[in-house]
């Protein structure tokens, strides 16, 4: 029987590398660049299926100039913003994602950022690996103290939950905003908010865990960054697209924000160079679910979606 033929256009942990090239016919991107989209319609009459990172994008342009080979898309990532879904899904392409095994480690990065940036590590760290470190005092490398304040959690999906778990770990109050309340159960004690107006101002420490929908792209706003606490530190380990740059940047420059801690930004890779300027804005290259375990995790889990459209059933996490 002949194995479909199958796109992996980076180049994935070796352990999903193995298991794909023993059940498809694979072609890989070991050289590990980024397939512009006129490259991703040209090669896709080679391949019964494509299995993509976030950084191919899928818009109704390239949905609709897809040759009717491909048949399913098998996202490597649990973000769909670079696939117009509804687009795909007009030409019968299935498409899924790797939802769950990321959760552990992207919340455990956010609260790195967290902690980085409360406690002045980008300035700590320049001082002691530039030879600089000359001095002590009380008053010295004073930052904001995490256990017991008040943390803000924008999206309580999976990621949010589980940065709600290490966070009561640390005593701190967990304060939520999502689209419906969770039930009482998967809440653990934690304040629902029913609007952003009102979640705000309590969240001493605030951390974004939603998707980048039309609802959401820009959503942190001048007006928004005012509504936080004096000294609040503002925690985005989810998409960049969902913060005003320009508005972040006025918010650490005029010291309404005391710092900052960021994995991702609107502009990728790359980032924003005006935040380099400020070390209190302590910035991580779009590592959240960069684990060798969550990577072989996601790997397999694009693959058993696979294997499932290939037997005749549906996948796992069809979209």
């Amino acid at each position: 029987m002949t194995k479909p033929r199958l796109w992996i256009t980076r180049r994935l942990s070796d352990a999903t590398l193995v298991r794909a090239q023993r059940d498809y016919e694979c072609e890989i991107n070991y050289d590990d660049g980024v397939y512009s989209t006129d490259q991703i319609i040209a090669r896709s009459n080679d391949f019964d299926a494509i299995l993509p990172c976030h950084s191919e994008i899928f818009s109704a342009e390239v949905a609709a100039k897809l040759d009717p080979r491909v048949r399913i898309i098998a996202n490597h990532s649990v973000g769909t913003d670079h696939c117009d879904l509804a687009a795909l899904a007009a030409r019968g392409i299935t498409v899924t994602n790797t939802p769950d095994v990321l959760s552990d480690a992207t919340a455990e990065l956010a609260f790195l950022l967290m902690l980085g940036a409360a406690r002045r590590a980008v300035e700590g760290d320049a001082l002691v690996r530039q030879g600089r470190w000359d001095f002590w005092s009380p008053a010295f490398m004073v930052g904001k103290q995490v256990s017991g304040a008040r943390i803000g959690i924008v999206g309580m999906g999976r990621v949010g939950q589980v940065m709600a778990k290490r966070a009561r770990g640390f005593g701190m109050q967990v304060h939520y905003y999502n689209r419906s309340r969770l039930p009482a159960e998967l809440e653990a004690g934690a304040t629902y908010h029913d609007s952003l107006d009102s979640l705000l101002p309590v969240s001493d420490f605030l951390s974004l865990h939603c998707p980048a929908t039309p609802e959401t792209t820009g959503f942190m706003t001048a007006e928004r960054f005012e509504q936080l606490p004096d000294g609040a530190v503002f925690v985005n380990s989810a998409r960049g697209a969902l913060v005003d740059e320009a508005a972040l940047l006025a918010a650490i420059e005029s010291g309404k924000l005391q710092a900052a801690g960021l994995d991702c930004f609107a502009v990728e890779p790359g980032g924003n160079a005006a935040f380099a300027a400020h070390d209190n804005i302590f910035m991580l290259p779009h590592i959240g679910s960069a684990t060798r375990e969550t990577r072989d995790a996601m790997g397999f889990r694009a693959l058993d979606n696979l294997d499932a459209f290939f037997a005749g059933r549906e996948p796992r996490d069809k979209l």
